[in-house]
């Protein structure tokens, strides 16, 4: 697992409800994030989420659908989902704030 999977991990692990569930039989990365029994975001590899964030909040905040996206190429502005590629400490803060504001948490 790549260090920033793992930091971003520990951070989700602090907020409640959030729980981290991997997949041992698959070494690409994917594993998924649930809160409250149901799947908020999964991830494609060591180093990007899909995160269920809703029309409204990707709209609201002017996230973009990453244009040279290999596992959603094809995915509409109209989607629930968002993936937002991580490579740097600021983008873990910015992934855990998104999830936060996914799962009605206040940020810090």
């Amino acid at each position: 697992m790549s260090d920033l999977k793992t930091k971003l991990l520990r951070e989700l692990k602090r907020i409640p409800g959030v729980k981290h569930q991997p997949w041992p039989e698959r070494d690409d990365g994917f594993s998924t994030i649930h809160f409250d029994g149901r799947e908020i975001a999964h991830f494609h590899n060591f180093n990007e989420i899909d995160l269920r964030l809703g029309k409204r909040l990707i709209k609201q905040k002017n996230l973009k659908h990453p244009i040279d996206s290999v596992k959603h190429p094809k995915r509409t502005v109209n989607s629930q989902f968002i993936e937002i590629r991580f490579t740097n400490n600021q983008d873990i803060r910015k992934v855990v704030r998104l999830i936060k504001l996914a799962i009605g948490v206040p940020s810090d």
